[in-house]
């Protein structure tokens, strides 16, 4: 799959975080660039402060989307799009006619479960046009002694979408490693357990 749109219907999901690490875990094994589509710009904004000339690659979105993509794809093998917090973005909507997967990241709250819906929407609409278009909802930032977070896999199953048997899990890491510019995977014995969960989380997304 060349191109995984990160898709979300809120802000605070965790969705650029979440790609960003999956990016750099995928680096391991492809030739990979992240293209920033979120107004926002915390992916630009990651690679900015990054004092790592090997960090990976963030380009910033033109309005030209598809056009861009392609461009960028015959020198990366694959391509992370951080899309903006909203399906009705149109960045969100030109992204999903060409993207090979959807991941979308919900966290264990109603207002998040709320915003799926829309979500599964916006893919069912997509696949219209890209019918190839593959989804995957991960339960992110999951605190597994909170009651919701022990249901959210339950209340998840009322969407017509898979969910990945991987969840990602709440992480100080995750925080600050964003704040050095890095990935959880260069943040060495800190960052191994939250590494560990993202290369089963990539092997899913891979395998699947």
């Amino acid at each position: 799959m060349p191109v995984i749109a990160m898709v979300g219907n809120k802000g605070g999901a965790g969705k650029t975080t979440l790609g960003v690490n999956l990016a750099a875990g995928l680096a391991k094994q492809t030739h990979i660039a992240v293209l920033d589509a979120d107004p926002q710009g915390s992916a630009l904004q990651w690679r900015a402060i990054a004092d790592d000339d090997g960090a990976i690659p963030v380009y910033a979105a033109s309005h030209a989307l598809y056009t861009q993509a392609t461009e960028l794809l015959a020198d990366y093998d694959h391509l992370v799009i951080d899309c903006p917090p909203s399906v009705h973005a149109p960045q969100t909507s030109s992204v999903l006619q060409f993207a090979d997967l959807a991941l979308i990241p919900v966290q264990p709250s109603p207002m998040d479960l709320w915003a799926t819906v829309h979500i599964e929407q916006a893919i069912r609409q997509a696949h219209l046009t890209n019918p190839s278009l593959r989804a995957l909802l991960v339960i992110n930032q999951l605190e597994s002694r909170t009651t919701l977070s022990r249901l959210v896999r339950e209340a998840l199953s009322e969407i017509a979408l898979p969910v990945a048997d991987t969840a990602v899990r709440r992480r100080a890491i995750y925080r600050s490693s964003a704040l050095e510019g890095k990935s959880v995977f260069d943040m060495g014995r800190r960052g191994a357990e939250a590494g560990a969960e993202l290369e089963r989380l990539i092997e899913e997304v891979m395998t699947s």
